[in-house]
């Protein structure tokens, strides 16, 4: 018998019984259909939380100055001042992986602005910054690499100074405040961020271009610290790897001499971003096995009783010439094609369920094209799986013994 005349019988068979054909696809739609509204939840709130980290900085490295000894004594972190502008140029052009690079210098001072003054940290670094913390303005704008390469005297506030000195929720644009006597015009306002990975308010500083602060407020010619973000979170290691190399030879250290620098990366960051990855994977893995097994064991349910309602009808068509391989065929076809119209319409209830609680509940979702082909696939291999057994007994069945069924 045809492949064609196969499928024809199939489907006969499953319209002659349509509640039964429905509820047995009922299991398969909702198991598909748990699937894609629990992966595209997944996926979506795995990429909220990637981006949040990602904000924090998970492919961030830290280069600081390191131990600096001089006659026994050893100044410890941050004693050296062997870090400078050419440092982070050659790290710049010398290093692909690197994405973006902030040089840093790093001060506090009293700001005064009218009758109100407050401490707070003084922070230079370059126009790279926005970019590396995923960090926009709420008022005006970040400074540019022309402020940077004349030394402008300009500043852009966190919220919490901008709070302390203009009140808060005011737009300082365009005003001139005091830094050690000096005047700066504001140019900006950063939008609330918090704490930082490694404890500081980020909204409690000035951020300012950092040959300013070299120049202008402490006299030096040497940068504290440098902000690094790799192209990937997944390259820090070989990224850092490249940076101590290239700053090594510049500030000619050979071994057995300790570095003058130190390379640092968030790597509790890290770690919880591929743990939180794994977590979502062996969940959503564990949803989709129980959910396609419940489906499954229904379709093979529902065509042993199949079988055993059609056990005269089986007998007829072998005692007329049909071969056990096609009897295994027509109930093997039955249930894929139980198994796949499931499968579609559990797709769609699954993608309207997480567009649904996008909408209603702000929850969000993306529907990936792999999880549907997934889905799609799954629900295929299920009804081959579990519908392979029923389709057997039907083939092995003895014709003249059929035909005494009653």
């Amino acid at each position: 018998m045809s492949i064609v005349m196969t499928f024809r019988v199939a489907l006969r068979a499953l319209n002659r019984n349509k509640m039964r054909t429905a509820l047995t696809m009922l299991g398969m739609i909702i198991g598909v259909g748990a699937v894609i509204a629990m992966v595209s939840l997944g996926d979506g709130a795995t990429a909220t939380i990637e981006q949040s980290i990602q904000s924090a900085g998970t492919n961030i490295i830290n280069v600081n100055a390191g131990n600096f000894s001089q006659g026994g004594v050893r100044t410890g972190s941050g004693g050296a001042n062997t870090l400078t502008i050419e440092d982070a140029n050659a790290i710049r052009n010398e290093v692909p992986s690197v994405k973006y690079l902030c040089p840093g210098f790093n001060s506090r001072a009293q700001v005064i602005f009218g009758n109100q003054n407050w401490q707070t940290r003084i922070q230079g670094t370059d126009v790279d910054l926005p970019l590396i913390r995923s960090w926009p303005t709420e008022f005006g704008t970040f400074f540019s690499a022309q402020d940077v390469q004349t030394s402008a005297k300009v500043a852009v506030l966190g919220s919490v100074v901008r709070d302390q000195l203009f009140g808060e929720g005011e737009d300082p644009t365009g005003q001139v405040l005091r830094v050690k006597n000096q005047p700066f015009k504001v140019i900006g306002v950063m939008t609330k961020k918090g704490q930082a990975a490694m404890g500081e308010d980020q909204d409690d500083a000035i951020y300012t271009p950092y040959t300013t602060v070299m120049k202008k407020l402490q006299r030096a010619n040497y940068i504290q610290n440098m902000t690094v973000s790799a192209e990937s979170a997944n390259n820090l290691s070989k990224t850092a790897d490249d940076i101590a190399i290239v700053l090594r030879a510049r500030h000619k250290i050979t071994p057995p001499d300790p570095d003058d620098f130190m390379v640092r990366t968030l790597e509790e960051m890290a770690t919880l971003r591929v743990q939180m990855n794994q977590t979502m994977t062996y969940l959503l893995a564990g949803i989709a096995a129980v959910s396609l097994l419940v489906g499954g064991i229904g379709i093979m349910n529902i065509m042993l009783v199949s079988v055993s309602e059609r056990t005269r009808e089986i007998g007829l068509r072998m005692s007329l010439g049909a071969r056990g391989y096609d009897v295994l065929l027509q109930f093997l076809v039955e249930a894929v094609v139980l198994s796949l119209i499931g499968g579609i319409i559990g797709i769609g209830i699954g993608f309207g369920f997480s567009q649904g609680l996008t909408y209603f509940l702000q929850w969000p979702s993306r529907v990936a094209t792999d999880a549907v082909i997934m889905a799609f696939g799954f629900s295929a291999a299920t009804g081959i799986f579990f519908g392979f057994y029923p389709a057997r007994k039907a083939a092995a069945l003895d014709p003249i013994e059929a035909l005494r069924y009653e």
